[in-house]
């Protein structure tokens, strides 16, 4: 029996968490080996567990994976959650790379300085409502339907479900433009596998708090 991907990493959301997005909407069971110090992540690099010496760090089918785009690529390969063809996959990694965009603004927010927060704040939701959502409304709008991409759940949905929820942690009513892709949030956090994800107690990691901030801070600086 195959043993389940073990995924290295702080306590946190970070760059690991659309791993566990995808692996949860998958159905796959796995493993989290975190780090809670800085000699924790030294010890990674000297027993030559990082190939380019960075997090996260995946071990999956015999390989010890880095890099995000990397390890996420495979992931989704893997479990089918992409395309069917050469377009799709384009048009899904067109999706797929402007929704991190949006995600890395969420993501780094936490650990801007106190006096800058407020301002990163109000570029968010500016980007989500002018640059980003408009574009996946009017896909839902022109196509008519369920998913992203070629009316199969994959990796896309995932990924959207995941920065419409950081970006609503930020702005609750950041959807109050958007009634399809509100919709569409509500038909994708109730597919089985993402439902069971988003209940409580799941492995789905908390908002970054300014504690949590200061700690992964300490850890890598």
């Amino acid at each position: 029996m195959a043993s389940k991907p073990r995924l290295h990493y702080f306590d946190g959301r970070g760059r690991m968490e659309t791993t566990r997005w995808l692996l949860a909407a998958a159905g796959v069971e796995y493993e989290e080996q975190f780090f809670n110090s800085k000699e924790d992540l030294e010890k990674l690099r000297k027993d030559g567990a990082l190939l380019f010496q960075q997090v996260p760090m995946v071990e999956i089918d015999g390989m010890k994976m880095v890099q995000t785009r990397a390890i996420l690529n495979y992931i989704a390969a893997k479990y089918n959650l992409c395309g069917k063809d050469l377009k799709e996959k384009a048009l899904m990694d067109m999706y797929v790379e402007s929704i991190m965009d949006l995600g890395e603004m969420i993501m780094t927010h936490p650990y801007k300085p106190a006096d800058a927060k407020e301002k990163d704040l109000a570029l968010i939701t500016e980007r989500a409502t002018t640059r980003y959502f408009p574009v996946f409304e009017k896909v839902l709008k022109d196509h008519g339907q369920e998913y992203l991409v070629g009316n199969k759940f994959s990796r896309a949905d995932v990924q959207l479900l995941e920065v419409i929820l950081m970006a609503e942690e930020l702005k609750p009513d950041i959807l109050s433009k958007f009634p399809l892709l509100k919709a569409y949030k509500g038909r994708i956090s109730n597919i089985p596998t993402i439902k069971k994800f988003l209940q409580p107690g799941s492995a789905r990691k908390p908002q970054t708090d300014e504690k949590r901030a200061a700690e992964v801070i300490k850890i890598f600086y």
